[in-house]
């Protein structure tokens, strides 16, 4: 019998309080929506107070305050510079720039790309009865309401919600993703709901938007996912012919920790008798990119957001391309001391002599977390193939870390 999901979202009450951080790069985690975010460490704190001290030491001899030098570009250096004394050099950043802006911008470098594949709103229209609200490990509207208000305790860019469904609604996503954010390029995701055509955003009204911001636009800036759930058989294999077919979706999502209505628990991809008729589907369609929920374990059961039943499915299928959402970590937790990260270090090293080149890790979120806390994971990760993706649509100091 798998043990219950004991990593699913649970508020606590340090969440409440709210933060303003003095200094420009985090120096502890927040939530993105899906994790409560754990305490400071002490390598955090030593980074916090190396950045308070040179801002004390540089600020005088600028002819600023300590505030005006952190909002600066030399605030952004100092604190870099900060993270190499404490972690070791993983960011090309040199002294000089803390003091000279100049500097500081010729270094710069061209902007980032920034490709956001997983970017969520609530349909207008989803669990009009509040049903899910008392199924087992179903997504609530209320559950989606309380995420964003936590999100907004710890983000003073979101005072002006108005605390109801339309800070989720898809006219406040357009705004915060294309005027708020740099975001280049976005994809439109969903959480699953009981059904497919019943999920946060039925596929219908994903692939609506995105014809209409790219209609706008007059360029494609914004791409759709389908939606899978193979539990339910051939009702699903003929809803994935629709969407391909009709909606034209530009990629599949999977959740395997989610259970259709009628389960009570999930499925894994490498179940030859559920997943393998989707994706035997998904070669047919056309349609060959499956991005995969994995890590940041939802749904009955937390075993089955475990990434290792990707290895078999990629081998079965080379020529469908899997993405694996969340890196597969499975919680936010300080680092350990040999810089094993839970299930994703464990899958990495299952791939590595599988020999796979059909797998790709979405760094999005778990970028977030790790640039602050285990920046060797992230020198690391620069070498492989990644995307980026995190449901964060405000501007923020992850864009420079990842440049740099």
């Amino acid at each position: 019998m798998t043990a219950p999901n004991r990593y699913g979202f649970q508020v606590c009450p340090g969440m409440r309080q709210g933060l303003r951080s003095a200094v420009p790069l985090p120096t502890r985690l927040v939530s993105n929506e899906e994790f409560p975010p754990i305490p400071q460490t002490p390598a955090q704190r030593q980074v916090e107070d190396r950045i308070l001290a040179e801002a004390e030491r540089l600020a005088p001899r600028l002819g600023l305050s300590r505030r005006e030098f952190l909002s600066k570009s030399g605030g952004m250096a100092a604190s870099l510079l900060a993270m190499n004394a404490v972690f070791g050099r993983f960011f090309d950043v040199l002294p000089v720039e803390a003091a000279d802006a100049a500097a500081f911008q010729e270094r710069s470098g061209v902007p980032v790309f920034i490709f956001d594949v997983q970017l969520h709103y609530v349909s207008a229209g989803y669990d009009p009865s509040n049903a899910e609200g008392s199924r087992k490990g179903a997504v609530s509207k209320q559950a989606l309401l309380g995420l964003r208000r936590n999100s907004r305790r710890l983000n003073p860019k979101l005072e002006s919600d108005r605390g109801t469904m339309a800070d989720l609604s898809w006219e406040n996503f357009v705004k915060e993703v294309f005027l708020d954010s740099e975001t280049s390029i976005g994809l439109i995701s969903t959480p699953p709901g009981p059904y497919p055509q019943e999920a946060v955003v039925p596929p219908k009204e994903m692939t609506h938007i995105r014809d209409e911001i790219n209609r706008i636009t007059q360029s494609r800036r914004m791409l759709a996912h389908g939606l899978v759930s193979p539990q339910l058989g051939r009702a699903d294999l003929d809803f994935m012919d629709q969407q391909a077919a009709t909606l034209k979706v530009d990629a599949w999502k999977a959740y395997t920790g989610a259970a259709a209505k009628g389960f009570d628990r999930g499925w894994f991809l490498d179940d030859e008798k559920i997943a393998y008729p989707m994706l035997e589907k998904a070669r047919k369609t056309g349609v060959r990119r499956f991005c995969v929920h994995k890590g940041l374990p939802l749904g009955p059961v937390a075993d089955y957001n475990h990434p290792r039943d990707l290895i078999k499915a990629a081998k079965d299928f080379p020529d469908i391309d899997f993405l694996v959402y969340h890196a597969g970590l499975l919680s936010v937790s300080a680092p350990k001391p040999t810089g094993e990260i839970p299930w994703t270090t464990e899958f990495c090293q299952m791939k590595k002599p599988a020999g796979l080149s059909n797998i790709y890790m979405e760094i999005g979120s778990t970028f977030g977390q790790l640039v602050t806390t285990n920046p060797t994971a992230c020198a690391h990760r620069g070498r492989s193939r990644r995307f980026a993706g995190s449901r964060c649509q405000r501007r923020s100091s992850r864009s420079t870390a990842m440049r740099r």
